[in-house]
């Protein structure tokens, strides 16, 4: 199968645990590109951090588009367009963030570029100086006063299975919202038209690709749905077994030029097939 497309996630897939892009990834994406493929980042990060950090990434210049905030919104470099989707209502929010107030956890609402939180402590510090991405201290009352796209949920990663047993006792009947683990100490929610086959939809079908000459990397939870309907769907050594479920290719590691082996190895000589092709 000849690929027309790559999208990648960020963290856990492109990024090493050092938070840059290998030399060898890179140089393997440049000649994807050389050849007329188009790459992209498919991430759960919102698109204007994403835009602020290509450069210190080592990737300034290489993406063409970038589907952020888990589907919710779509930069495309080549027709200069810029679109979101599906945010969550404010009231739907409160309620939420007010479900878990009595846990040792923290929220943030990622908007612009900066994370939106309702207090100072060491969870948004924390994700702060991972994703490289500010936070600003507001008051959800009135920052919460109109539609938002996610919410993100902070906590000690030996405290995430009671965050996802107290996710189970949510409801709300006049909003619905999905939730999901995204990391270690991440949990999110969404509206549940979101998704990042969602974005890519709206991506390929710009560059009048078809999802089956789509090949992605992933490695959370919330990369399965992407790896499931891409043409290949391709997961790092260190995804999530359930993600791994549905892959095409087990590739190896992020810290192990994942991305850029499998580039090498089976896009650029065209070895490639799904599974359905096998």
């Amino acid at each position: 199968m000849k690929v027309k497309a790559i999208m990648c996630d960020v963290d856990g897939t492109l990024l090493t645990s050092k938070g840059v892009v290998s030399p060898l990834t890179i140089q393997a994406i440049q000649k994807a590109r050389e050849k007329g493929i188009l790459f992209g980042l498919s991430t759960g990060r919102d698109v204007h951090s994403v835009k602020t950090l290509l450069k210190e990434w080592g990737i300034d210049g290489l993406v063409d588009s970038i589907v952020g905030t888990g589907g919710a919104e779509i930069c495309d470099f080549t027709f200069h367009v810029e679109t979101q989707s599906f945010p969550l209502d404010g009231h739907l929010i409160k309620e939420i963030v007010k479900h878990y107030e009595d846990m040792d956890v923290n929220f943030a609402i990622p908007y612009n570029g900066i994370f939106y939180t309702p207090k100072d402590d060491e969870h948004i510090q924390h994700l702060s100086t991972a994703d490289k991405v500010p936070y600003k201290v507001v008051n959800y009352d009135e920052f919460l006063s109109e539609p938002r796209p996610k919410l993100i949920i902070i906590c000690h990663p030996g405290d995430m299975d009671k965050v996802i047993e107290r996710s189970q006792t949510f409801q709300n009947d006049q909003y619905k919202s999905a939730s999901l683990i995204t990391a270690s100490i991440l949990y999110e929610y969404q509206d549940p038209r979101v998704s990042k086959t969602h974005g890519l939809k709206q991506v390929m079908d710009m560059h009048g690709i078809d999802m089956k000459y789509l090949c992605t990397f992933g490695d959370a939870d919330n990369d399965y749905d992407m790896t499931l309907n891409a043409g290949i769907g391709v997961v790092m050594a260190n995804g999530s077994e359930k993600t791994k479920s549905v892959a095409d290719y087990i590739t190896d590691d992020h810290d192990h030029d994942g991305i850029g082996n499998f580039i090498n190895r089976y896009i650029l000589n065209e070895e490639v097939t799904n599974r359905n092709e096998n």
